[in-house]
């Protein structure tokens, strides 16, 4: 049997930890090894802004240790990601190349929305997780950093939302005060309870059955509820009433009750009062912690992408249902809309040969299709400045930052002139920037299409012919509106392609 062995390494808030994967070729995958180093990178990283030379002198002697035991294992291949951590040091780019010079690792800073889906990634193709969402559930990520909340109901991703409030960062703005220890959890519900009021007021009308929770502490603490080793998944109640029974303890007895290697581990405080906290205002009738954490997202997004396992979870519907969500939010999803996502891609697919973007492109020009107008909430004058703001400022699960750019700036430039790329380069690189080009070119062309909002063509055909792009309609209605503003409107198009739009009316007479 064929055995392709992966290593995954995760520089976090609070330790350096390695796992190792082997994938068969029954596309299946079975745990090897994993090793965790205890460091407390954002202790300074938080409180300083930066990193100490310590800590890198101990960050790179545990990697280099790191990269002998894989090559005791023989791995195939790894990976080396770090989060907020690395992103929020002031001498991040110092770090990075002591780490390179030291032990040959490239580590991939991710930004939260990256790090947030591979961890997702890592519980959404289980069997229990598909279940669960058909219903509703609410995925809680706790990291060192932050909170990640993800919202599900009826099957679909509703709201993706992000709270600075993690385990280390918690930590390191109440913790060390010489507080009494009841005290200390009464300020972090206090402050956690702040902290969720806008997102139980905006987000969570109705309850969910279900809270998903993903966070290193909690694989340990929901086994302990029924001492067994195979539970991960009790009723709410009996989870926060665990809970508050071992807040009744000292810190030496909760970390011996939950078997911590650290007699006196500063952080279990923070994060079990953050997971009674998130339960009580999300509400759920269960709690279900499938024990996954982010290296097992880094191996499944690898596997993903270099086809080792059988992938059952559609991401891009993710995608597509939040931004759906968010179009809603800000009172913009219409039929209009509806229709102009499919034109956009029928156009997209009709000139496959002339563009030559890929699957990935087709679902930004989707995303921006879907979110062009939401900016007419904030301003009608000033729509899409507004729109890019939005975008801009929202999670949305499965796109990476860059990629959530190049959305907001197709909707930026379905309006406004498109800026030269000089203008642009300090945040696109070439391609990056004839993508925004192209996409909203296109998405220019299906607005000229239904410039009154009222969806009046029945069929639309769309051929590119030598330099034309040719849309033969068939209309119910008068159609001289569209005719008479689509050559203004698709002049921009001409430019990005080198090729004219044509508009031909198939009248249909009701006799």
């Amino acid at each position: 049997m064929a055995v392709h062995t992966f290593a995954a390494i995760y520089i976090g808030t609070y330790d350096v930890s390695l796992k190792v994967f082997e994938f068969t070729n029954r596309k299946k995958v079975h745990e090897v090894d994993h090793i965790r180093s205890r460091q407390d990178l954002g202790r300074d990283a938080f409180s300083k802004g930066k990193i100490g030379y310590e800590q890198v002198e101990e960050l790179c002697e545990t990697l280099a240790q790191f990269k002998q035991i894989m090559q005791g294992y023989k791995v195939d291949n790894y990976e080396v990601y770090a989060a907020a951590v690395l992103r929020d040091a002031s001498n991040e780019l110092s770090v990075l190349d002591q780490i390179y010079l030291r032990t040959g690792f490239r580590v991939k800073v991710v930004s939260n929305s990256e790090h947030r889906f591979i961890s997702y990634k890592s519980v959404a193709g289980q069997e229990m997780f598909e279940k669960m969402i058909q219903t509703s559930a609410a995925v809680i990520d706790v990291g060192g950093a932050s909170v990640q909340i993800t919202v599900f109901r009826n099957g679909k991703l509703t709201t993706t939302q992000h709270i600075e409030a993690g385990i280390m960062r918690i930590r390191n703005l109440l913790g060390d005060r010489g507080h009494a220890l009841k005290l200390y959890e009464t300020q972090i519900e206090e402050y956690m309870n702040k902290k969720l009021e806008g997102f139980r007021a905006m987000y969570m009308a109705e309850s969910v059955d279900h809270v998903i929770l993903i966070s290193d502490y909690a694989t340990e603490l929901i086994r302990r509820i029924d001492n067994k080793e195979t539970v991960c998944q009790v009723k709410s109640e009996r989870f926060v009433k665990y809970i508050e029974k071992l807040e009744s303890k000292t810190l030496e007895e909760i970390t011996a009750e939950l078997n911590l290697s650290d007699d006196r581990e500063p952080l279990i405080i923070p994060a079990i009062v953050l997971f009674k906290t998130l339960v009580l205002n999300v509400s759920p009738k269960e709690v279900w912690v499938p024990g996954a954490n982010i290296l097992d997202g880094i191996a499944y997004d690898y596997a993903q992408r270099n086809k080792l396992l059988s992938i059952t979870h559609d991401f891009d519907a993710d995608v597509l249902s939040a931004a759906q969500y968010l179009s809603q939010h800000y009172n913009s999803y219409s039929p209009h809309i509806e229709a102009l996502s499919k034109l956009s891609i029928k156009i997209f697919d009709a000139m496959k040969k002339v563009h030559g973007l890929g699957k990935r492109q087709r679902l930004l020009l989707e995303v921006a299709t879907i979110l062009h107008d939401c900016g007419k909430f904030v301003s009608l004058s000033e729509s899409p400045e507004s729109a890019y703001h939005i975008i801009m400022s929202s999670e949305i699960i499965g796109l990476t930052h860059k990629e959530r750019e190049i959305v907001a700036l197709v909707v930026l430039y379905n309006t406004l002139p498109l800026d030269p790329y000089e203008e642009l380069s300090d945040c696109l690189d070439e391609g990056e920037y004839l993508c925004v080009a192209k996409l909203s070119a296109i998405l220019r062309v299906a607005n000229a299409l239904d410039q009154s909002h009222k969806q009046k063509f029945k069929n639309i055909r769309i051929a590119v012919r030598e330099r034309r792009l040719v849309f033969t309609v068939e209309a119910f209605e008068d159609i001289s509106l569209e005719q008479a503003l689509f050559e203004a409107k698709t002049a921009y198009f001409e430019n990005v392609y080198s090729m004219k739009p044509v508009l031909k009316e198939k009248r249909i007479y009701n006799y």
